[in-house]
């Protein structure tokens, strides 16, 4: 169902890949709610996923970009404002990789290139991408950003591995440059931590099946689904949420808050 909540905003997406991702169902709903925007993505991901079907179905352009690039995202961030002729209203970062956990390292025997390397892509990115918007004044007065995240920023899940790290930096980066965009500009930065979801990227971590059922089983809502958090996305974009900065916010049925539910241990006193 469409209420028009972003009708005449523009906005930057990046991360999406297929129809699998968060971004990809952000951009369906984005469009569905009346917003423009441009996709964007490394050449090697794009190589990979079917980002020319989503600009085809949205009526969007897309400019490719490696988001750890400073002159490719002056390039971007130059190039979108053109296209949709103006300020940017929204952006989404959706991106998030770790070499370590794709060559199969142990968190505790890494290969710190690729720990480096993964730190560039899944954080210190995000950073980039909004000092680039920031010297350039290339954000609306109360427009909106949000940088996907995951709970591992906070408590252990061994096999999440260097991932967690990133994340809890990706969330610091958020509060601290908040501050200064909100402080400065106006423009608010977020993060959502979200429920494991069967994402192309979510689906590469050791053991994922057995902990989006587990993690299933201790929310009382259940697991929020990509579109869940596309919703939820929509909604920090959208004039609602105009005072909502620095904070990082759970779309998880619940999980965040629980220490045991009864399913979980209705399995474990059948395990005795």
């Amino acid at each position: 169902m469409s209420y028009n909540l972003l009708k005449g905003k523009r906005g930057i997406i990046f991360g999406a890949l297929d129809e699998n991702s968060i971004a990809w169902k952000t951009a369906e709903r984005v469009h569905e709610e009346g917003g423009t925007f441009v996709l964007t993505n490394a050449p090697i991901a794009m190589r990979m996923g079917q980002i020319k079907e989503l600009a085809d179905k949205t009526g969007s352009e897309i400019i490719p970009a490696d988001a750890t690039n400073l002159e490719d995202l002056e390039n971007l961030v130059a190039k979108s404002m053109e296209i949709l002729g103006g300020k940017i209203d929204f952006v989404l970062h959706s991106i998030g990789m770790s070499v370590n956990v794709r060559k199969g390292n142990h968190y505790t025997n890494q290969n710190y290139d690729f720990t480096h390397k993964g730190w560039d892509v899944s954080a210190v990115s995000f950073h980039k991408v909004m000092q680039v918007l920031y010297k350039n004044d290339a954000m609306s007065e109360w427009g909106s950003i949000v940088a996907l995240s995951y709970m591992a920023a906070q408590r252990v899940f061994p096999d999440y591995n260097d991932m967690a790290d990133n994340k809890a930096y990706l969330e610091s980066i958020a509060r601290s440059f908040g501050y200064f965009f909100g402080k400065d500009k106006k423009v608010r930065v977020n993060t959502i931590s979200q429920s494991p979801t069967p994402t192309t990227a979510g689906q590469g971590v050791k053991g994922f099946d057995g902990f989006i059922a587990y993690a299933d089983k201790m929310s009382p809502l259940g697991n929020a689904t990509a579109l869940d958090c596309a919703n939820y996305t929509v909604a920090m974009f959208s004039d609602l949420t105009r005072r909502v900065t620095l904070q990082n916010l759970y779309n998880d049925g619940g999980f965040s808050n629980m220490g045991v539910s009864a399913e979980v241990m209705e399995a474990f006193v059948k395990e005795q």
